[in-house]
């Protein structure tokens, strides 16, 4: 029987036990799917035929295929280019872009016999923390459909909460694939800066975006690590370093792990409810046998403004590459060259993306680029230097991921812009020193919504990031729940 929440090895016993075939396991998901994303529309583009094709040629090759994720269901954020089905990073500008060529990430799973059952909405072009920037409209949070699912990457993480997909990609700049996966309950994966290929992902920031999953528990991020990341010789930023075997040591003990605790984290910005769980959760990793150390990391507070300086001018440099000549939107109110410039960009992008833009380009421009961008990353060296003084002293980091739980929908409500920048207080500064981090399930807050615990590593060492949160995930039971929402695709 396929149940909505098996886990990848729940699905992969089924397919080698024949308790069910690789169609039927995708017809389950595509059913849901068609159920439940005009409620929370967190897909953009459904691939239902090539889907069941792809699915009965794995049945036909169930004998013969090794791959341990051979005919498994997954979605992919629209970020990530696919060939010959459309990529449009969530905007108006590439609403018709079809690809010529998969991304790096997508080839690995199409070689490993993954069926791809479509593209999950984002804020467009990954700028955004609700998900409501995206020119296909907000996404819903499965677990309270007036809420925010998070962003940018709250297409996958809606997609994965609500049981429509075993497992989702995702992109993360300065929190987007842990910030929805806090709010909607699940877990959220960012690897280490170079550790995924970055070829064939649509670029916010270079220097910032990283390729990761949102699953239902941390044992499946790691098997997708095992078999989806590694080094990229088309992608300059890869990093030629060998991955390992993640998932032979999720059991290792934790007895004398050092967790590091940094008071900047718990401040008076925190809400009280997400303090008590994580207070819960230190009990949790105490009688493991961790040792819970105080750390400081003093520069916390300026991880933001230099973020939003980065990032912006990242992408105002990334994104004047859409103008209307090569390819995406074209304007048909020009009548030259300048004119065709101006109102396609004018007309393709949103609001929030024009206004990154704009802030990016005065970062860079002359007489200012010395004032803001490269202080901006002067203070990225600052933050690292930070995490790297703490890693003398601990294993991993434990902290909040987001300072509140999933808060309404209602963008247009908002004054000013610019506040729900603070919603990435916690994770910005992990993109910033490129280090892996994890948002894993924590407890509820009061109106039954979900609260994630933030679980910081050091460079390129997963393997203990990946340990120290399943056997968290050993010990409690959050990650088990599920939306109510989640009854209605099976009525």
């Amino acid at each position: 029987m396929i149940t909505p929440t098996d886990s990848l090895s729940d699905i992969k016993k089924g397919l080698d036990n024949k308790s069910f075939s690789c169609k039927e396991l995708t017809k389950f998901f595509l059913d849901r799917i068609e159920k439940a994303n005009k409620k929370i529309n967190c897909f953009i583009t459904v691939c239902r035929e090539s889907a069941l094709k792809e699915a009965e040629k794995a049945d036909l090759k169930s004998n013969s295929v090794p791959s341990p994720f051979a005919g498994i269901p997954y979605a992919n954020k629209d970020i990530f280019c696919t060939s010959q089905i459309r990529t449009t990073c969530g905007s108006k500008m590439l609403e018709n872009f079809l690809p010529l060529y998969d991304a790096e990430i997508v080839r690995r799973a199409k070689n490993l016999g993954l069926i791809m059952l479509g593209k999950t909405n984002m804020d467009e072009f990954a700028m955004g923390s609700t998900n409501e920037t995206s020119f296909f409209g907000a996404v819903k949070n499965p677990w309270d459909l007036t809420k925010v699912p998070g962003g940018s990457s709250g297409g996958s993480a809606a997609a994965v909460a609500a049981g429509l997909v075993p497992f989702a990609t995702g992109s993360d700049t300065g929190g987007s694939i842990r910030q929805p996966a806090a709010l909607c309950g699940i877990t959220g994966l960012k690897p280490t800066y170079g550790r995924i290929s970055r070829f064939g992902m649509i670029a916010f920031a270079s220097s910032l975006d990283q390729a990761g999953f949102l699953t239902r528990n941390v044992e499946d991020c790691a098997l997708c690590m095992e078999f989806l990341s590694g080094f990229d010789p088309k992608d300059s930023t890869s990093a030629n370093i060998p991955k390992g075997d993640y998932s032979s040591e999720l059991y290792a003990k934790l007895e004398g792990k050092k967790i590091g605790i940094p008071k900047e984290y718990f401040d008076g910005n925190l809400d009280s409810e997400i303090g008590h769980c994580l207070a819960e959760a230190k009990d949790i990793f105490s009688k493991l046998g961790c040792v819970l150390v105080d750390i400081e990391l003093p520069n916390t507070e300026m991880a933001i403004a230099a973020y939003y300086i980065i990032a912006p001018a990242e992408c105002s440099s990334n994104l004047a590459r859409f103008d209307g000549v090569r390819y995406g939107f074209r304007s048909i109110n020009s009548n030259d060259i300048d004119s065709l410039y101006k109102n396609t960009r004018n007309e393709g992008f949103g609001t929030e993306v024009k206004r990154r833009i704009l802030i990016g380009t005065y970062a860079l421009s002359s007489g200012y680029y010395d004032k803001y961008y490269e202080q901006a990353q002067r203070v990225r060296s600052v933050l690292k230097n930070d995490f790297n003084q703490a890693f003398k002293k601990v294993d991993v980091i434990l902290g909040p991921t987001t300072p509140s739980t999933a808060f309404p929908l209602n963008k247009e409500a908002r004054n000013d812009p610019t506040e729900l920048y603070s919603s990435d207080l916690y994770t910005i500064p992990v993109n910033l020193a490129g280090l892996p981090a994890i948002s894993i399930p924590a407890g509820f807050g009061k109106k039954e919504l979900p609260i994630g615990m933030q679980l910081i590593g050091q460079a390129f060492n997963e393997r203990v990031l990946l340990n120290v949160a399943h056997q968290f995930q050993l010990h409690s039971e959050w990650h088990y729940q599920i939306p109510k929402f989640n009854e209605s695709c099976d009525e």
